[in-house]
């Protein structure tokens, strides 16, 4: 991923890669740490109650999200000594819903090669590796080596992709003798594999990125890779490092047609600044990926959503989708104490066309609901200019959901202490934004409140539609019409939100319908 090296953190790396890591010790300090669930565990101030979090330091990209045998396995870039960006690991968790979670030892450690930064992890059914020797089932990670000597000393061959197996579904690990599988021939920037079986071809394709650009590769064994194709030229927005690339195949929902989309994360250069994720829509003939797409499209238009992929070997094809939850212009500056970021809910992708164009919509995954307590159901009438409010002692902690054909309204989460988390449909401008300027502790970085956050609903397929926000003590996922449009912004209110108002901001009637506030399950 794209960070800056600190001087510390450049020197701790370089200690690490002498001392071969001393895996030994570090694994038997991470088991100790996890076995410290006392009172107090994961019951810090903003510690989300539903999303993943790492039980203590610093937590960026999800890697690897692949399920094998009844498994779902998280992977994720991870520093195990601070709370900020530091000589990356590969942190584990697991779970059979992608719900509830179960923390796992450090999966990778940094070796001579460099840091283990993002990737991705297959199933290596056919064993076409040869890394399995009594019948088992290999699981193979590819990730990114960031040598930090290398990258010191300013050259531009410092990012390399290596290879890890398992032969027990992810408990232990073994680094493939002769890496690097893919070298780099002068490319900056030159990182985060994500890597599939291609059927119709009989081989495994593999995308990363280098640059400003995305570049394919093939491969019959994950060891040996042929470059095939490049893309990004004259598409996309390129205000940032490319990063994160992820191409999959998906039916356009109601259709036969099936289409390919390709993710793009890009920092900075996101649509309400810093880092966010990008989609195109278009079609792989094996080797290329071609679009008629040439602006960008968002999968989040929120601030904090980034470095999203998705799971590799779901058991019904479904395309399951997860984000870091936080944003590369503040991440390493949050007001946490113990640890730093969680993950976005896991979300399931669709593939929709509405008006001649491909847009993905994304919705929290069923299994979600199965910790969303019961809600009573209301309707209500706002009249214009006037206001409907709701105390709810569980706010913090919940999904507030309601439909309407109103397009001109605001909501408010407010609490005890004057802080205002804003959310404001402009219909006449065909926009909706958030403003988190008032939401509570806002001053560790200039840009977390000092602007609004947009997104166009100029395509919003229907009259009435729902709205449904999902919060979860300091982050709020935002999705209009069953996911058509998302927003995912984090806050850190001084004290819990407790009430909630609708704005009628029309010259009508408002009528909301099926208005419910729903408690939700801590997973801890």
């Amino acid at each position: 991923m794209n960070k800056i090296l600190k001087g510390t953190a450049l020197l701790a790396g370089v200690v690490l890669l002498l001392a071969g890591c001393k895996q030994h010790s570090e694994k038997k300090e991470e088991v100790a740490t996890e076995m410290q669930k006392d009172t107090l565990w994961y019951q810090e101030n903003y510690r989300p109650q539903f999303h993943f979090s790492p039980i203590a330091h610093w937590m960026n990209d999800p890697n690897g999200l692949v399920y094998n045998d009844g498994i779902y396995h998280l992977f994720y870039q991870y520093y195990p000594k601070d709370i900020v960006w530091g000589p990356m690991h590969w942190g584990h968790a697991t779970s059979n819903d992608l719900i509830h979670w179960e923390h796992k030892p450090i999966a990778l450690y940094p070796d001579s090669l460099g840091y283990i930064f993002s990737g991705s992890a297959v199933v290596d059914k056919n064993n076409t590796t040869g890394f399995a020797k009594n019948g088992e089932t290999p699981l193979v990670a590819i990730y990114t080596y960031h040598d930090p000597v290398g990258a010191e000393k300013g050259t531009n061959t410092y990012q390399t992709q290596g290879i890890a197996y398992s032969l027990d579904n992810g408990d232990t690990w073994s680094t493939y003798e002769n890496n690097p599988v893919i070298g780099n021939e002068g490319q900056k920037d030159f990182r985060d594999p994500k890597v599939f079986w291609y059927e119709k071809g009989n081989y495994w394709v593999l995308s990363l990125v280098a640059g400003d650009h995305a570049q394919l590769y093939k491969s019959q064994d994950l060891k040996s890779w042929k470059l095939m194709s490049t893309f990004g030229q004259g598409y996309g927005d390129h205000g940032g490092v490319w990063e994160c690339p992820d191409l999959f195949k998906m039916k356009v929902e109601g259709t036969t047609e099936e289409r390919w989309v390709l993710f793009i994360s890009i920092n900075p250069g996101g649509p309400n600044s810093g880092s966010a994720t990008q989609y195109f829509v278009g079609d792989f003939d094996g080797e290329k990926f071609t679009t008629t797409q040439k602006g960008a499209k968002w999968v989040d238009h929120g601030t904090d959503d980034y470095a999203g992929v998705t799971y590799n070997n779901t058991p019904n094809g479904e395309r399951i989708f997860l984000g870091w939850m936080s944003n590369w212009n503040y991440g390493q500056k949050v007001p946490t104490k113990t640890w730093r970021s969680a993950m976005t809910l896991p979300r399931d992708l669709k593939l929709t066309k509405i008006n001649k164009q491909y847009y993905l919509e994304s919705y929290p995954i069923k299994a979600f609901h199965t910790i969303v307590e019961d809600g009573v159901a209301s309707s209500t009438k706002i009249a214009a200019n006037e206001i409907f409010s709701k105390s709810f002692e569980k706010l913090n902690q919940s999904v507030v959901s309601f439909t309407t054909q109103n397009k001109n309204f605001k909501i408010n989460l407010k609490n005890n202490k004057g802080d205002v988390m804003t959310f404001v449909a402009d219909g006449d401008r065909h926009d909706f934004y958030i403003d988190r300027s008032k939401s509570g502790i806002v001053d560790f970085e200039k840009d977390f409140s000092d602007h609004l956050h947009h997104m166009n609903i100029a395509d919003l397929s229907t009259n009435e539609y729902e709205v449904k926000l999902v919060i979860d003590v300091a982050s709020v996922e935002l999705f209009l019409n069953k996911g058509q449009y998302v927003m995912t912004d984090i806050m850190f209110p001084q004290s819990p939100y407790t009430s909630i108002e609708v704005l009628n901001t029309s010259n009508e009637t408002m009528q909301i319908n099926n208005l419910k506030i729903q408690p939700v399950k801590s997973i801890w």
